[in-house]
């Protein structure tokens, strides 16, 4: 039986599935496997990967496209391994990645069920600008996971897990899916809020992953990255209740991309829901609109209706 087995989902990028399965079949740890699951690509998918002579890769074909939270669970359900890691099929896993994963969780409390690290990112910089001349590393080292203290609150905050980071053990989450297969967004912050309430996670400052924005990258998607982070309340509505700052903080983001996408009411309802959840953000309620309309903070919440006029 292979100690990792590593997990990689793809769906139309024979562009990039090469030199993605390349970055870690070439690890300096050799003991593992990898499961290419192909979401129901229109490409051949299969014939590039029977060009990889490896004994080491197997392929899983869905027949209905299903997503990266979807194709994921499908490897899962195909894993040998001891320990589970990810690969994205537009990215490179950097030279050691698993190796020195494997060295650290070894070492930490039977406690820690994974451990993650930062992705350096081509063509978005750390303002979320976009472009070919932009590098970031994301997350930033800034606000990293606290080893003793309250991860899921962080993670509430900010997703601190891409999973193509991390390394996990088998045993880590529960039995059962480890993805919603409702998000095609975000279903990686999805899975890390709710494995947080299971495992301990060591954020690692040591970036494990290069990350190349395309223009079909999911990241791009302002609608779908909602739409995930909502299935995050939804899914949490207990936890939340003891959380009601970051719950408020949620339900403005989804305001700010309805009021984007020219739904202006439904944004209004959910930044009075918003506030009702959680008074103290009024301020940055207003002070955000403030900035989108240009007409200073009494003018943005009169035009919401947020602040009496006169």
């Amino acid at each position: 039986m292979p100690l990792i087995s590593v997990i990689l989902p793809t769906f139309n990028r024979a562009h990039s599935l090469p030199s993605a399965m390349g970055s870690v079949l070439t690890q300096s740890f050799q003991d593992l496997e990898v499961i290419v699951v192909d979401d129901a690509s229109t490409q051949d998918i299969a014939a590039l990967v029977q060009q990889i002579d490896d004994p080491r890769v197997r392929l899983v074909r869905r027949p209905v496209n299903g997503g990266a939270g979807a194709a994921r669970n499908s490897g899962i359900a195909e894993a040998r391994g001891a320990f589970i890691a990810f690969q994205d099929s537009d990215d490179l896993w950097l030279p050691g990645k698993l190796e020195g994963q494997l060295v650290l969780l070894a070492g930490l409390e039977a406690e820690f069920g994974a451990v993650t690290g930062p992705k350096i990112y081509y063509g978005r910089d750390d303002r979320l600008r976009y472009g070919p001349g932009y590098v970031s590393v994301t997350p930033s080292p800034k606000g990293r996971l606290p080893a003793v203290g309250d991860q899921v609150g962080r993670l509430l905050d900010e997703n601190r897990l891409s999973v193509q980071c991390a390394l996990f053990r088998a045993d880590c989450m529960p039995p059962g899916p480890w993805f919603d297969e409702r998000a095609r967004a975000n279903e990686d912050w999805e899975f890390a809020v709710r494995l947080a309430q299971h495992t301990k996670i060591f954020e690692h400052t040591d970036a494990a992953v290069l990350g190349f924005v395309s223009g079909d990258s999911i990241s791009m998607n302002s609608r779908r990255q909602m739409l995930g982070e909502l299935l995050i309340a939804k899914n949490n509505k207990q936890l939340l209740q003891r959380y009601p700052r970051q719950k408020a903080a949620i339900m403005r983001n989804a305001a700010r991309v309805l009021f984007k996408t020219g739904k202006p009411r439904m944004a209004r309802r959910l930044l009075l829901a918003s506030i009702a959840h959680y008074p103290p953000s009024t301020m940055t309620v207003l002070e955000s609109l403030s900035r989108k309309l240009r007409g200073g903070v009494t003018l943005a919440g009169q035009r919401l209706g947020l602040v009496q006029s006169g």
